[in-house]
């Protein structure tokens, strides 16, 4: 690492070193700090009162800093050489190392990435495939794009991730693969779920495209299954612009990958080669150096965001747990680490006068802090399921019993999904973690200023 790099993680860590201090000192006393800035009979900004958020520290995203990102980028831009070629494998190769893979496979996206790994894994026509409805789409698009049937299991609430113990009754002869999603970057319960899925013989593809460097007894998540995918989109805590990535320490399932990735020409083969002769099918998913030059800039921080992330993250929960109405996001006890690409939390509107989710979140973001309701219709209600049973390639495959759309619809209900994401559940984008203590101190005022006001909100607002 050079001089400048240093200079910056010694800047980042002095900015960061008090992030953790209310828990180490002992201050994780929710309601010993909320009594040192009580913010009942404020005003509530929405009512025109002065927000509890009027400056903060956490940064801008994506995290750009030219000293220290720019001198490869410009390298690779000045080369010439910007399809596919040595930056990408080293990428690959560090990503790899990074995770605790054998191997890894960047590709132009997260969904590809899911995409392909189901598709070399030959899960499509006549399969189901069990996954979450609470969930990006991309988890289950992959399933319908190659053929296959999705199975949705409830989620666990607490957790905001499939609930393992609702797995085996979905679990048909048809059944081949599970895809637990690691929602959130709070890992799912990834080691009960590989026990079922040994004890089944079902596959496994992790979709870890929110849970970069998130662990489970110290293990990084997207190395238990057969293939484990990542995202390094814009918005990511490992951001490229758009990118993906599988994971995976079976040669032969990867050698297959890549030729997928590459047209479907022999493993090896690379940008403009010609004649080596096409060995299956395949498309073009790869991604360019200057992408990988990016990513490899982001990767020399993202170990110590990661565990600012997680510091502070432990500390805004105990700030915010005590206040009536707000249950924090939960953790697995066998979780060694999270990503946090989001910090979700429950909210109850009982102990909000009966103020509806939407109210709520708008009276908090006029206190300053942005977060949303996040996936509110969960995938097993979106529309693009039905539009598939109803295409003439399902029709000529699949039972007209099986493409019972009414049916499968009564058979996928997930009812505790449907009142996590109406009803519950809250976020906060991972880049806020990434401030200093003050700002958590201010995010819990302004909960607690717009939970103390909450009748007088719900009448005037």
């Amino acid at each position: 690492m050079n001089n400048s790099s240093k200079s910056t993680r010694r800047d980042f860590i002095k900015k960061n070193s008090l992030l953790g201090a209310g828990a180490v000192l002992g201050l994780g006393s929710a309601g010993k700090v909320f009594a040192s800035y009580s913010s009942e009979g404020s005003t509530p900004a929405i009512l025109g009162g002065k927000p509890a958020i009027t400056s903060h520290s956490w940064p801008g995203w994506p995290i750009w800093k030219p000293e220290t990102d720019e001198k490869r980028l410009m390298e690779v831009i000045r080369s010439g050489v910007w399809s596919r070629r040595n930056v990408v494998s080293e990428f690959e190769e560090k990503w790899a190392k990074v995770i605790g893979s054998k191997r890894c496979l960047s590709v132009v996206n997260g969904t590809n990435a899911l995409n392909a790994s189901l598709a070399q894994l030959e899960i499509g026509w006549g399969d189901e495939v069990l996954v979450t409805p609470y969930t990006f789409i991309a988890s289950v698009s992959g399933i319908v794009f190659n053929g296959a049937i999705p199975v949705f299991v409830d989620v666990d609430p607490e957790t905001f991730q499939m609930d393992p113990d609702k797995i085996e009754e979905k679990i048909t002869p048809r059944t081949r693969a599970i895809i637990p999603v690691h929602i959130l970057g709070l890992p799912c319960d990834i080691e009960k779920i590989m026990s079922i899925a040994k004890k089944h013989d079902l596959l496994v593809v992790e979709d870890a495209c929110q849970a970069w460097l998130a662990e489970v007894n110290h293990k990084k998540v997207g190395t238990f299954g057969n293939a484990g995918c990542f995202s390094f989109q814009n918005s990511k805590n490992l951001p490229m612009g758009e990118g993906g990535a599988i994971v995976s320490d079976d040669d032969e399932f990867m050698d297959r990958c890549y030729s997928f990735h590459n047209y479907g020409n022999p493993f090896g083969t690379t940008a403009g080669t010609f004649g080596a002769g096409t060995v299956r099918i395949g498309t073009k998913l790869r991604i360019t150096e200057y992408q990988a030059a990016i990513g490899l800039a982001q990767m020399e921080r993202l170990e110590e965001q990661t565990e600012a992330r997680n510091v502070n993250a432990a500390y805004l929960k105990s700030l915010i747990q005590e206040i009536p109405g707000i249950i924090p996001y939960k953790l697995y006890p066998n979780v060694t680490r999270a990503a946090f690409h989001l910090f979700p939390f429950r909210y109850k509107k009982e102990e909000f006068s009966g103020m509806p989710r939407d109210k709520f979140i708008k009276a908090v973001n006029a206190e300053g802090l942005h977060c949303s309701h996040g996936y509110n219709i969960g995938v097993n209600k979106m529309p693009f399921i039905k539009n598939a049973f109803e295409s003439k390639y399902f029709k000529k495959f699949y039972a007209k019993e099986q493409l019972n759309y009414d049916k499968y619809t009564r058979e996928n209900e997930c009812p505790v999904n449907d009142t996590l994401g109406t009803e519950e559940a809250v976020w906060i984008g991972q880049e806020v973690l990434l401030g200093a203590k003050q700002d958590f101190d201010n995010i819990a005022q302004a909960i607690e200023k717009v939970q103390k006001n909450a009748d007088l909100i719900n009448r005037k607002s």
